[in-house]
């Protein structure tokens, strides 16, 4: 009976169940670990199975340990045998036992991305490709992992229209597959894929482990792909006994392969299942959950439950409506100031969550700023990104030619083809010449052993630095800095490649743009060289402690199984939560709701929900709306307070004289602009460009602006004072 005990009705009801297949919907904070490792510890100890009976797989080695340390606890004793861990260990093991059935070798390497790269541009040279933009190694890389992890051949995706024919990427996708061989080596998706070939070509294989395992648990089941769905199916078909514990309103993952439908439809394969629904929360207050149950209500594909509570109904939720990015992180700071005395929380209690990894770089500045210590969970802060950094030493390039270490990071950056031989024989040169490297690149004719064509390409390297030497003194860095990233390309390469990752590195390096042009809006006499030491100071900073006093900065799906006393959910505004790529179609926007469900559900006391009415976004000030999540909301759980009438670098001529009344509408047009008649979504005739849509209407300082996609020559941005605009609708 103590095995039981402190698990409520329901709990009590999952565990015990251990017949069949079982689906175990656990809402957030509803205590599925608990259930899980009971139900580990249920079998072991009442139902006698053996350790090496019971299979438990999961998607981190953190998750698996922490079981694996609970089990312990619960049984006083060491289960060595259980087999417990990830999808990919749990696999791995496997087929190192059995991979010479399928022309592996016991003793076979697992390659990781930066492996997997390498070898895909050794598969692009060796089959002598053009190396155009279509060709770049992640992008060939996330198409790869695409098709592994939908268990379908190459030829059958394109026959059902999931990917586009393409030759060229066939031709690399085979010679990337016999590389792997020849190397006796899989990739990350192999390990799966290649268990997944082998209890196929082998029924006996399967039928082992199907003997083996006569009771198999999956956690978080609602991130598991379709080549997951197939291996748990597969090794469960006989005894059939599958408890799989996860929450459809928790399912994140879909850019990384998570199928939805795959807990959706868990009551269709498994007709004779049983379904219990874990819906008491023990982390929230009430008006946490109702907000929470308000937003995700609105998603049709979903299994119906609400999470309720014993917890006090505690404050109400609030919403902020700030007048922009910058005071968006100031009053979240302050609020965190004034907590700290009030109520006399640590800094640890405080989570600000963001929608993208670019917004994090106003709340780093003010927390510092404030001598607040914080931590980018799950990430890496902002100037410390590789991307950032890769811009900032072209930068310090500028200022210091001897900055060698800076200079060896972007020779190469963007890719050149000037490899690590190339540049050691330019240092070797320097070195016995007496020559900075810089001055080196100057003299790279007189340099032997170094192809002509390397030669020409260094030259052009050193040119284009010489010219933006030259200019610096001449222009505004925040001129020079956009200008030098339109020249090499930096944007156009990186939407082109096209990657989740890339659109990332996209947004962050307009984030470092609006961060010059604030320091300089705020240090009008401060010299590029003063906004280098800043950053450095921003950086300079010690490992940080997990342990330690500070607040937590994460994105919203870093934030997936954490828990904080007060957490800010913030950019709740139409293109950024959600996002714009994700307002396509009715299944991304849901995603995004459920990512929403899960930043508020994260919070223990209390939760801010924030947005701004203008934003910056490459260095150009747009005005928004709030976020149609925000209208979904349940008002009688929510404080409102519009602040967005507080003056703002934003908006010079914006000053409203006392608060407004804030209607919870979901108009996207900017009303700034009303008074010029333009709207998002008219129809208009430019006298060159031809006819087109307005996509967006937006200030700049006094001007008003329009992005306009026309037919004939794509988009275009449009300032009204210097041309006229036909309105057509």
């Amino acid at each position: 009976m103590s095995l039981l005990k402190n698990l409520n009705s329901v709990q009590k009801q999952s565990v015990e169940n251990t017949e069949g297949p079982n689906l175990i919907l656990a809402g957030a904070g509803s205590g599925k670990t608990r259930v899980l490792t009971h139900k580990i510890a249920y079998l072991i100890e009442r139902k006698k199975v053996k350790p090496e009976n019971i299979l438990a797989m999961t998607f981190t080695n953190k998750a698996a340990n922490e079981m694996k340390e609970r089990i312990f606890h619960l049984l006083k004793n060491q289960v060595n045998s259980l087999w417990i861990g990830t999808f990919h260990s749990i696999f791995a093991r496997i087929l190192r036992k059995n991979c010479e059935k399928i022309g592996y070798r016991g003793n076979f390497v697992i390659y990781d991305e930066a492996d997997q790269r390498s070898i895909i541009k050794t598969v692009i040279n060796e089959l002598d490709f053009d190396v155009d933009d279509s060709l770049k190694p992640n992008s060939i890389k996330s198409k790869i992992k695409f098709v592994k992890n939908s268990n379908k051949t190459l030829e059958d995706l394109q026959l059902s229209g999931a990917i586009f024919r393409d030759e060229i990427f066939e031709v690399i996708y085979n010679s990337y597959q016999k590389h792997l061989i020849k190397n006796n080596a899989m990739d990350f998706e192999d390990l799966l894929l290649k268990s997944m070939d082998l209890f196929r070509l082998f029924p006996s294989v399967a039928e082992y482990y199907q003997n083996i395992f006569k009771y198999i648990l999956v956690d978080e089941y609602q991130d598991t792909n379709r080549l997951q769905y197939e291996l748990i199916k597969t090794l469960g078909g006989k005894n059939r006994n599958i408890s799989v514990v996860g929450d459809d309103d928790q399912s994140i993952y879909r850019w990384r392969g998570a199928d939805i439908r795959n807990i959706l439809d868990f009551e269709k394969d498994y007709p004779e299942c049983n379904i219990f629904r874990l819906e008491q929360n023990y982390r929230s207050n009430e008006n946490i959950l109702k907000i929470a149950h308000s937003i995700i209500r609105h998603n049709a594909s979903r299994m119906e439950k609400e999470l309720w509570t014993k917890n006090e109904a505690g404050e109400k939720v609030s919403l902020i409506i700030t007048s922009n990015a910058g005071n968006e992180a100031n009053y979240i700071v302050q609020k965190i100031i004034e907590e700290t005395q009030k109520n006399q929380r640590n800094f640890t209690d405080f989570a600000i969550l963001y929608r993208t990894n670019a917004q994090s770089r106003y709340f780093e500045e003010v927390l510092n700023n404030n001598g607040i210590s914080y931590v980018v969970v799950g990430g890496i802060r902002f100037y410390e990104r590789k991307e950032i950094k890769d811009v900032l030493a072209y930068l310090r390039v500028l200022i210091n030619q001897n900055d060698s270490v800076s200079l060896k990071r972007i020779i190469n950056y963007p890719a050149r083809n000037i490899g690590e031989a190339t540049v050691a024989k330019i240092e070797k040169y320097c070195s016995q010449n007496n020559l900075s490297l810089f001055d080196g690149l100057k003299e790279i004719n007189k340099i032997e052993k170094i192809q002509n064509k390397k030669k020409l390409i260094i030259s052009d390297f050193y040119k284009l630095l010489k010219k933006y030497i030259d200019l610096k003194d001449t222009i505004s860095f925040s001129e020079l800095i956009k200008y030098l990233i339109e020249d090499l390309g930096i944007r156009r390469l990186l939407k082109e490649e096209g990657t989740v990752e890339s659109l990332n590195r996209l947004e962050n390096i307009g984030e470092l743009i609006n961060g010059i042009d604030e320091f300089l809006k705020n240090h009008p006499d401060q010299s590029l060289e003063h906004y280098l030491e800043n950053v450095a100071l921003i950086t300079d900073v010690d490992n940080w402690d997990r342990s330690a006093n500070v607040v937590s900065l994460l994105t919203l799906h870093s934030a997936k199984g954490l828990e904080f006393p007060v957490v800010f959910v913030t950019g709740l505004e139409e293109g950024l939560f959600p996002l714009t790529r994700q307002m396509e179609n009715e299944e991304s926007l849901e995603e995004e709701r459920r990512l929403f469900y899960v930043g508020a559900t994260r919070a223990k006391e209390k939760l801010y929900l924030t947005s701004a009415k203008y934003r910056r976004q490459y260095g150009e000030t747009t005005q928004g709306n709030i976020s149609r999540f925000l209208t979904e909301i349940d008002r009688d759980y929510l404080d409102f307070e519009d602040l967005s009438y507080q003056k703002s670098s934003y908006e010079k001529n914006h000053r409203p004289k006392q608060k407004r009344t804030y209607k919870f509408s979901n108009s996207i047009a900017a009303k700034e602009t009303s008074n010029n008649e333009f709207e998002q979504g008219m129809l208009v005739r430019h006298e060159r460009f031809g006819k087109g849509v307005v996509n967006k209407v937006y200030k700049d300082g006094d001007d008003i602006k329009l992005n306009v996609l026309f037919s004939e020559v794509g988009q275009k941005k449009i300032m009204l004072k210097y041309c006229k605009l036909e309105k057509l609708s």
